[in-house]
Parts: structure tokens; sequence; C-alpha cells
């Protein structure tokens, strides 16, 4: 209700000025305790996945807390988990602003970030100092991406050294780490999910993961992140590269670089990656070709288009394990969290009902 009085004010800035201004806002709030009554009064509704507890199933998708400077603070929205990045070795600015655009008659938002961030230390150190959401029990995820300067021969290095540097974070707190290849905002990024191209990147991660967890004990999961925009041969391969390779969770999907949903509409011939309501059911579509190929070889992460609690259920019917919202929260608020939380534990319920 708040967030709804707020939102007009909120959209007469840029959509990057009002992000500052917000998490701003917030994490000020946070620090003097004001954010407790944001927290959701609800059950917990756990799930167990990747190796990790998930105190219920409702997360922060990668890119609005790209430094993980935010973290405690967004965790009084009542997220399960939380990930954060896209992050890269090396600080960069990312592309040109303006890179964000609103279409608020689509529900949708369009972007051309390009992995703007501070780079792999600052990103460490925030996580770091972020300490009371993992340890109120939520589990954090950590979105890795590479720089846009290093050729795409080069890539397995940038994700090889993003590997190293956060796998100690992880082994101290319940996370795991995403690998972004498909987002269409660093130039040949997509190209990574080809077929030699992704052998040799699930490889090298396989790798650098045995020997990380053989140097610290411990084994931290590892998702990768894919386009909605991949034909369905590609789509297969991919989840069976994944399994092959074993890593422990796909997340479906990325933003679409398709436009027919938003034709017309003021914004939506801008270049970058469009996300909201547009790719609700593109979204929903892939995760249920996977979930019928895989066959529980492989969890999901469903993540496109969740504006209501009923999406979020569509998600996991149609075989999402957990889900995760972003853009949602840019048009309904903190609100979203709780009502697809609600939506869950409804389902949930109903089908304990329906077994007993």
């Amino acid at each position: 209700m708040l967030y709804d009085i707020a939102r007009p004010f909120i959209f007469k800035f840029d959509p990057e000025t009002a992000h500052d201004l917000a998490f701003g806002n917030l994490a000020r709030a946070h620090r003097l305790g004001l954010t407790r009554v944001l927290r959701p009064h609800l059950p917990d509704d756990p799930v167990q996945l990747m190796g990790l507890r998930f105190p219920n199933p409702v997360g922060l998708a990668a890119g609005l807390d790209k430094n993980g400077a935010y973290i405690d603070a967004i965790g009084s929205f009542g997220f399960g988990f939380i990930e954060a990045g896209t992050v890269t070795p090396r600080p960069q600015p990312g592309n040109p602003r303006p890179r964000v655009f609103r279409l608020p008659g689509a529900q949708a938002l369009i972007n051309r970030m390009g992995f703007n961030n501070e780079g792999l230390d600052r990103f460490v150190a925030n996580v770091a100092l972020n300490e009371g959401f993992s340890a109120g029990g939520g589990v954090l995820g950590l979105n890795l991406g590479k720089n846009a300067a290093t050729p795409i021969e080069d890539a397995l290095q940038d994700y090889r050294i993003g590997l190293r540097k956060v796998y100690p974070l992880l082994t101290q707190r319940a996370g795991y780490v995403a690998i972004n290849i498909s987002s269409p905002n660093t130039k040949n990024l997509r190209a990574l999910q080809g077929a030699d191209e992704l052998a040799a990147l699930l490889g090298g991660l396989h790798d650098e993961r045995a020997r990380l967890a053989d140097r610290h004990g411990q084994r931290v999961p590892i998702a990768l992140k894919i386009a909605p925009d991949l034909e369905d041969t590609d789509l297969l391969r991919i989840a069976d590269a994944l399994v092959a390779h074993g890593f422990d969770a796909v997340i479906a999907t990325n933003t679409t670089v398709t436009r027919p949903a938003v034709e017309g509409l003021p914004h939506a011939q801008e270049t970058g990656g469009l996300s909201g309501a547009p790719l609700r059911a593109r979204a929903t579509e892939v995760i249920a070709r996977l979930a019928d190929h895989l066959r529980g070889a492989l969890p999901i992460i469903g993540v496109g288009g969740i504006l209501s609690g009923a999406d979020a259920v569509e998600k996991v019917a149609a075989g999402a394990s957990l889900v995760q919202v972003y853009t949602g929260l840019v048009y309904r608020g903190p609100a979203l969290v709780a009502e697809c939380r609600r939506a869950l534990l409804q389902r949930r319920g109903a089908a304990t009902a329906r077994a007993a």
C-alpha cells in the first residue's frame, strides 16, 4: 500500500536515479532499525535444494544489488534468498546512460546496463559486511560475469577469478555461485552458450570448483543462468551439459531481446534485455521444457515476469523449485514478496491436503 502511494513520485525520476535514491534510503532505514516493519509475518516454507536449506522459495534475482551493498536491508522484504551481482573481476562503468527504460503500459523494463559494477574486491568486502541476512537463515547467491574488455576466448579465466574470490565467503554461510553467460548487454557473451564454448566453460569451472573444494573442505553449489531466446535443441543440449559437468541448478531465464509483446510502446525499440510481464509466458515455457527433459536430474530456479503470487505459482507448477523476482519489485514494491510467499504456501498446503 505504501509503495503504491510512493511509486508515482519514484517514477518521476529516471530508473537509475530512482534506484539509487530508493536503496540509499532503504539502507539508512535499515541501520536505524526501521525496516523491521517491512518483513512479512509468515511461516517458513523451507525448500532443500543444492544441499542448502532455503527458508522460503522466493528470492531476489541478480541485477538489483550489483555490488552486494544492500543485502541485509533487502533481506527485510522477507526473501528466502538473495542473488547479488552480476560482478566482474575488474570494476567497469557499463554502457553509457541512459541505459534503463520503463514501459509502464506493459509492466516491463528494458536495460542495457552492461555489468556496471565496482569489481570483485569491493563486492567481496561489501558481502562480508552484510552478515545479518545469512545469520538469519537466508541463502546468498553470488552472480559472476566477465569484463567487457576480456576477449570471449578468455572468458573462462574471468569466471575462474570470480569463483576463487567469492568461494571463501560461501564456505562461511549458506550460498551458491551463479554463472551469467546470458546477458544480452555484453558483446558476444551469449556465444558462451554454444556447444564447444559451453563445454570448455563448464569443464573449466568444474575443475576449478574441485580444487577449491579440496582447499576449503567444502563444495559450494554452482548454477548457470540461461537466456529465454534459445531454440529447443540448444536448451536441451545446455541442460544435458550442466548435468554432465556436475552443476547444481539452472536459472531460467535472463532477459529477452525479442519485442513483439511491446511493439509500438514508447522505448520498445531500445536495445537491451526486456524483462517484466512480457517475459512471463516464455520464461514459464522454458521452465516446463527443462523440467520435462531433466526429470528431476537438475533443479530449476524460475525467473521472468513474476508480478503476482499467481505468476510465482505458475513457475512452480511448470517445474521450478524456487522463484526470483526483480522487475516485479519496480512495479509492485516489497508487498510482492509476501504475496508470492502466501500463494506458494497455499499451493503447498493444498497439495498436502490432497495427498492426505
